[in-house]
């Protein structure tokens, strides 16, 4: 009988890594693909033999895109507006949950502002009034009207204020007794234990403001302003008749080799790599405990 059930426990945990394999490759296979693709030469994207493997190796598609000074331009505007942004959200939406995050009794005034903020969130003013809003205020053309339209993101907020009210009352009012106010309370408290909250919207927000170009369309009217996302928006392989004349032999090489699919798929692996090499150090943050050990009755 014990026999039957450690082969039956055994079975079904054989069972369990074997769906988990196969959902693992279903999900990796479309960026394999993707890199695949990007790697590929313009007649085998086009014809769409390329499967696991690369068909006729080249790197045509990244040099197109590399070797464009446009691109590193493009890809600093991105990081300068992660940077900036994700500072701006995280400053705004700890300050903005904290208090939120209270009793009516404490924060009177708590439950109208919450109102406010879903309505927010549920409805928007229009795309128009946000360029006018945007043209007014002298915006257009800099890094501020990338981050600025989004600088409170109230999803955000709403699951850190959740997450500040579930932690024990205890951690606060043991802050007040020690004579700390509710500055010090949020920064030394608060803050240190809700890193994995705070990380996973940290990363929301850098995916939000790496990923976004349409913004970009809107606001800059230049092309050297654009983002990353915006820059590679416009990349497509056309060749200008008078372009021809003052390339070299080589560059014609490079540039009839590439097609749209495999520019594509390069740009889709290129804007990736960042967020590939970002996740890893906010991943860590999900697997902690969040208040383990810090009330003991």
């Amino acid at each position: 009988m014990v026999q039957s059930r450690t082969w039956l426990s055994r079975s079904a945990d054989f069972g369990n890594y074997l769906i988990l394999i196969l959902i693992f490759c279903m999900s990796l296979f479309p960026l394999w693909y993707t890199l695949a693709l990007s790697f590929s030469d313009k007649s085998a994207a086009n014809a769409g033999i390329v499967t696991v493997w690369p068909v006729g190796f080249n790197w045509s598609s990244y040099q197109i895109i590399l070797q464009d000074h446009k691109f590193f331009q493009a890809f600093l505007v991105s990081v300068k507006r992660v940077a900036i942004g994700g500072a701006i959200n995280f400053i705004l939406t700890v300050l903005m949950a904290y208090p939120l995050s209270k009793e009516s009794n404490r924060f009177p005034g708590r439950n109208m502002y919450m109102w406010f903020l879903v309505f927010c969130m549920l409805f928007s003013g229009g795309l128009i009034p946000l360029y006018i809003t945007v043209a007014e205020l002298h915006l257009l053309n800099s890094i501020w009207a990338l981050v600025l339209p989004g600088a409170v993101p109230i999803f955000n907020v709403i699951l850190i204020m959740n997450f500040f009210r579930n932690l024990p009352k205890e951690l606060s009012e043991a802050a007040v007794v020690d004579g700390a106010g509710p500055i010090n309370t949020l920064l030394r408290i608060f803050i240190p234990i809700s890193l994995p909250a705070l990380a996973t919207v940290t990363l929301f927000s850098i995916v939000g403001h790496w990923n976004s170009f349409f913004d970009g369309l809107i606001f800059m009217n230049k092309p050297e302003n654009y983002p990353l996302q915006t820059y590679i928006q416009q990349l497509v392989v056309r060749i200008d008749p008078q372009l021809l004349s003052s390339l070299t032999t080589e560059e014609l090489i490079k540039l009839f080799k590439a097609s749209d699919k495999t520019l594509n798929s390069a740009k889709l692996i290129v804007t990736m790599l960042p967020l590939l090499v970002i996740y890893p150090f906010l991943q860590r943050y999900f697997i902690h405990g969040i208040v383990l050990g810090s009330v003991k009755e």
